[in-house]
């Protein structure tokens, strides 16, 4: 069974949410007004639910941006509930009081997540909302509008920097030296941090756990170009937790005292190589059980190797095991490579050279899928996939459109020569090919 704490959201002050959370603590105390972009991922809302659980609301009003809905009450609809107001009677009657509750609570700050969502009328409705404070009440509000984006685009620019005087006005309200700020995720080092922080939570399930030494194998693989398609050589605490919880996991079902090595390199496999492959779920769904830790002459039932090893590269060494970081080779970097570069036709011819050899030598595994998985055209044009994986062999085949629908195709059996010169049937890889098609 999984251990309830692998389920739990755990908030880390993380390099990221200190300097995110001081941006947010700022607008606070100067009410000022900044625009903070960061990654998908990076830990935006967990900071925010954090500071308003430590400051409190309502000095603090943090709400989502609408989303496919760009009337202003479904901005201000959401702010009214945030104070616990009870939305009764008609929008157009609630909206000039909105202010004065905000004054009579005290709030200092508003604060909207996925600001990149907002509409037109939802910006025209927040500097509605201000302006009635500073005029009104003389009370002046900071606003923070966090958005998700990559590398150097900024969210709401375009329409912020519209030559309308309205936009003209909006745009003087922006703090003057900081107007739009960018937070970016973890560097080497701060991954070890965070590895550092993650051996306390864990050590009641895991009591020799020791992640630091694999930090920079773990930064290499969450700095792949899957990962980080702007090459900004940060990582995400997103990214970040998805892997060593997922190996901590399943270690922690395999009985280990310690993350196991397979374990990390198995969730980095299919976090960046196989992140965008189809698997396809048949019979029963996927198993329960934890996966086996695979035996080996040292003890240690991964191509990892120890970091005492002459191939492997020490980057830092003393006489606490916990301060020894292992660096991942040359060779295992190629091996962790995503396949969008490696070439999509160098994949293929991979696979059928691994296949052929093990066909030749007769240790070709039998595929037992039987069934038919048929996928719609239309689903298949609408996703990115390109690759799929077959549930009963697992090897990936390349899908081609096609009229009418997708299918798998029965393994068929052919006639190979083993080295003894007997004939036996064994399966063949399987195919791809469509109903009603040649």
């Amino acid at each position: 069974m999984t251990h309830p704490i692998f389920r739990k959201d755990i908030f880390i002050g993380t390099p990221f949410e200190i300097r995110f959370q001081a941006m947010l603590r700022s607008t606070l105390y100067k009410r000022s007004w900044h625009l903070i972009v960061a990654d998908p991922g990076a830990g935006k809302t967990m900071g925010i639910r954090e500071l308003v659980r430590t400051i409190g609301s309502p000095t603090i009003l943090a709400v989502v941006a609408p989303k496919n809905n760009e009337d202003e009450s479904a901005l201000g609809n959401q702010l009214w509930s945030a104070l616990g107001l009870s939305l009764r009677g008609h929008w157009s009657n609630r909206k000039p009081k909105l202010m004065g509750h905000l004054h009579q609570y005290g709030t200092q700050c508003l604060i909207v997540d996925d600001a990149h969502d907002l509409e037109f009328q939802h910006l025209l409705f927040i500097k509605e909302l201000t302006d009635q404070g500073r005029l009104q009440y003389d009370h002046p509000l900071g606003l923070c509008l966090v958005a998700a984006g990559r590398g150097d685009t900024i969210p709401l620019k375009e329409t912020l920097y519209q030559p309308d005087p309205t936009w003209l006005q909006f745009r003087r309200r922006l703090d003057k030296l900081e107007p739009f700020c960018k937070i970016p995720g973890h560097t080497s080092e701060e991954v070890r941090e965070i590895l550092a922080a993650l051996e306390t939570v864990y050590c009641e399930v895991l009591p020799q756990l020791n992640l630091r030494q694999w930090s920079s194998s773990i930064y290499t693989w969450l700095t792949q170009l899957a990962l980080d398609p702007t090459n900004s050589g940060r990582v995400t605490m997103d990214n970040l937790m998805t892997l060593v919880t997922a190996a901590l996991e399943w270690s922690y079902e395999a009985k280990a005292t310690d993350v196991l090595a397979e374990m990390l390199e198995k969730a980095a496999s299919l976090l960046v190589l196989h992140r965008d492959t189809l698997k396809l779920i048949d019979g029963a769904g996927p198993s329960t059980e934890a996966p086996q830790a695979i035996p080996s002459e040292q003890g240690n039932g991964s191509k990892t190797k120890p970091e005492t090893k002459p191939e492997r590269e020490v980057a830092q060494a003393d006489h606490d095991p916990h301060n020894t970081e292992t660096v991942i080779t040359v060779e295992e970097q190629v091996q962790m490579k995503p396949e969008q570069e490696m070439g999509e036709e160098n994949v293929r011819a991979e696979t059928k050279r691994e296949a052929g050899s093990l066909v030749q030598s007769g240790k070709m595994p039998k595929c037992t899928f039987p069934g038919l998985v048929e996928i719609s055209l239309k689903r298949f044009q609408d996703s990115d996939t390109q690759l799929v994986e077959c549930p009963g062999c697992g090897r990936t085949r390349t899908l081609t459109p096609a009229k009418g629908i997708l299918r798998l195709k029965p393994h068929e059996k052919r006639k190979v020569n083993t080295p003894n010169t007997e004939k036996r049937w064994v399966k063949g890889e399987p195919d791809w090919d469509m109903v009603g098609g040649e």
